[in-house]
């Protein structure tokens, strides 16, 4: 289940949106705030920057040093919270050692909160309220389902690992769809034999290549979030040990070329969408 034939269809439906907005003299964009020079960011910054000038969405570039005060940290997120020429804040996480995260996260208006990072956001989502982002990863493993046409409706689920980023938001999505929803973790009890029961795998796990034969079985969906480098093979790889999981499985998503690429359109249907509701 490769990703780009999702992204071309995201790109599609935004496509319409855009022209819409910008007929009423609305151009989307998003700010990327970033604290220090990561490479990851900058590397995620670039792909999310070329992602939006595809589709017509500005970009307005904030970058911070990585010995900033809080202080001068929150005032940033508070001009960005009263432009009301900015639909959508991107904040690079995790924030060096010395600042208080989560009062930054905090500090960020729910409306412009496209990554889904704020308390507001998260309950939006546990509540499937509608309002706010759900943070993207969680959302771009739902857009690989539903572009596949994968019916979720009593099907058994497993989604291995709980972070706020994915796990838990993915598992809430997939009760969503009326899947039966199991959440795997390092605390559980003979985790290959939970996992090979699965009809749907969503993988969360943080650890390189952590999945091996053993934890699948005919006739499974997975969907890998991992990104890992493998030194030893020079290249990225997921959470899944994708060449012993492929021949078994009936659809598996590729790293690279998978659930990360969606992840960045979504992240861009977030602003067109959060732009939307200015005309509203």
């Amino acid at each position: 289940m490769k990703g780009a034939d999702v992204v071309a269809a995201l790109g599609q439906r935004m496509a319409n949106d855009i022209d819409v907005l910008k007929a009423n003299g609305i151009i989307p964009t998003l700010a990327i705030l970033r604290v220090g020079e990561r490479p990851d960011d900058i590397s995620y910054e670039k792909g999310a920057m070329k992602r939006c000038e595809t589709v017509g969405v500005t970009v307005k570039n904030v970058v911070l040093p990585a010995d900033v005060s809080q202080e001068a940290l929150m005032s940033s997120v508070g001009a960005l919270n009263d432009d009301n020429g900015v639909h959508g804040v991107l904040i690079f996480r995790p924030l060096p050692r010395h600042l208080n995260e989560a009062a930054i996260c905090a500090a960020l208006k729910p409306e412009k909160d496209v990554d889904g990072i704020t308390e507001g956001s998260l309950a939006g989502v546990f509540m499937g309220s509608g309002k706010g982002f759900a943070p993207c990863t969680a959302q771009a493993c739902m857009e690989i389902l539903d572009f596949y046409k994968i019916d979720c409706t009593g099907k058994r689920a497993v989604v291995v690992g709980r972070s706020l980023v994915v796990g838990k938001p993915a598992a809430i999505m997939l009760m969503g769809k009326n899947a039966t929803v199991t959440v795997c973790h390092t605390r559980t009890a003979d985790m290959p034999s939970v996992v090979r029961n699965a009809e749907i795998l969503i993988v969360a796990a943080g650890k390189m290549e952590s999945l091996t034969k053993e934890y699948f079985s005919p006739g499974q969906i997975v969907i890998d979030v991992g990104i890992n480098w493998n030194d030893k093979k020079g290249k990225l790889c997921g959470d899944v040990k994708f060449d012993e999981a492929e021949p078994v499985v009936a659809a598996i998503t590729p790293v690279p070329g998978g659930v990360g690429t969606v992840t960045t359109s979504v992240l861009v249907s977030h602003v067109v969408e959060a732009a939307k509701k200015t005309l509203k």
